[in-house]
C-alpha cells in the first residue's frame, strides 16, 4: 500500500516536470489577459474578413482607360468584363483630371446610399473621405487610384469565396512576442516610396521608427502614418515569409506611442488581403522592415484559395 502511494506521488511529480519542460521549450505560457484579448481580436478579424463587403467578397479589380469604359458581364461586348452582374451594367468615364463618372445601363437599377441613380460621380476615398459605393443586387463597386491609374474595385456578397473560407491558422499565443519597443520620432516625417504587389509605387508618410532588441541585436521597423486617428502601420517580412507565413508580407498595427514606447504585438501579425484574394494591391515591406529572424507569432499561411 505504501509503495503504491509513493509511485502515485512520483508519477504526479514526473507529470509536473514534463509539463514544466513543455512550457519552457515552447516559450512562456500566455497569461489569461493576453490570451483573451488575442482571441477576441482574432474573432473580430475573421468577422471583418468574411462580412458581405469584406476582402473575401472581392471579384475584380479593373483598371480603366481614359474616356469611356463599358462595364458588364457579357464577354466580347464590354471593355471591363465582370465576373457577375448584368450583361451591361453601364459606362465608366475617366476624365482628364481623373474623375470617374458612372452612367447606369438601360434597364439596370444601381443604388447609391439606398437611392436609385442614373449617373453618379464615384468619389475616390482618401483620408477621412469615404469612397462613393454603388450597388446592383449582390454586386457593389467603387473607384480607386493605384499607381496613377484609376480602377473599379468590385465585390459580390454571393461569391463562393466567402462560403469556402477555411479559417485562419495561427502560431501559439506567446507573451514573448509582445514587445515594448522604443519609439524614435523623426524631426520631420519622411516620405518613402512604397511598392505594391503589382509593382506600382506610392508615397508613404513615415513619422518615426520602433527600435527593439532581439537575439542580442538591435532592430528597427519603420511605421507608416495612415491618417488622423489611425494606428501606426508596419509592413514586415521575416524568416518565416514564404514558408510558414505569406511570402509577400504581414501587417502589424500598433497604438500611438506612450512615454516613448510603442507596443509591437506580433501575436496580431496578420496576413495582407492579397493572401486571401488576387484582387487586392497590398504594399510590400520597405527594406528596413525585413527582419532577419523568424517571427513565430500571428497568422500563418492561408490554406484556402486565394487566386
Amino acid at each position: 500500500m505504501f509503495k503504491k502511494v509513493i509511485r502515485r506521488i512520483l508519477g504526479v511529480i514526473g507529470g509536473l516536470m514534463v509539463a514544466s519542460v513543455g512550457v519552457a521549450a515552447n516559450g512562456p505560457a500566455p497569461d489569461d489577459g493576453l490570451r483573451q484579448k488575442t482571441e477576441a481580436w482574432r474573432a473580430e478579424r475573421v468577422a471583418e474578413l468574411t462580412k458581405a463587403d469584406g476582402w473575401l467578397a472581392l471579384i475584380g479589380l479593373h483598371f480603366l482607360k481614359p474616356g469611356d469604359n463599358t462595364v458588364g458581364s457579357e464577354r466580347g461586348k464590354n471593355d471591363v468584363v465582370l465576373a457577375a452582374g448584368p450583361a451591361r451594367l453601364g459606362v465608366a468615364n475617366v476624365a482628364a483630371d481623373g474623375k470617374v463618372t458612372f452612367v447606369v445601363g438601360a434597364g439596370v437599377e444601381v443604388l447609391v446610399a439606398g437611392a436609385a441613380v442614373r449617373e453618379v460621380v464615384l468619389t475616390v476615398g482618401e483620408g477621412a473621405v469615404k469612397p462613393t459605393i454603388a450597388s446592383c443586387g449582390t454586386l457593389s463597386f467603387f473607384a480607386l487610384e493605384r499607381g496613377g491609374k484609376m480602377a473599379l474595385r468590385v465585390r459580390d456578397s454571393a461569391t463562393p469565396r466567402r462560403a469556402q473560407f477555411v479559417g485562419i491558422d495561427y502560431f501559439p499565443i506567446d507573451p514573448a512576442w509582445r514587445i515594448e519597443a522604443r519609439w524614435v520620432a523623426f524631426e520631420k516625417s519622411r516620405i518613402i516610396p512604397l511598392v505594391n504587389i503589382l509593382g506600382q509605387t506610392s508615397p508613404a508618410l513615415v513619422p518615426g521608427k520602433a527600435v527593439f532588441e532581439y537575439g542580442e541585436k538591435t532592430h528597427e521597423l519603420l511605421a507608416i502614418d495612415e491618417g488622423p486617428g489611425e494606428p501606426l502601420f508596419f509592413v514586415i517580412a521575416d524568416a518565416t515569409s514564404g514558408k510558414e507565413t505569406y511570402a509577400a508580407a504581414r501587417f502589424v498595427y500598433a497604438e500611438a506611442p506612450r512615454d516613448g514606447t510603442v507596443v509591437l504585438d506580433f501575436n496580431r501579425a496578420e496576413n495582407p488581403p492579397c493572401a486571401f484574394t488576387p484582387f487586392a494591391t497590398c504594399p510590400l515591406p520597405p527594406k528596413e522592415n525585413r527582419l532577419p529572424f523568424a517571427v513565430t507569432a500571428g497568422e500563418k499561411n492561408y490554406r484556402g484559395a486565394h487566386d
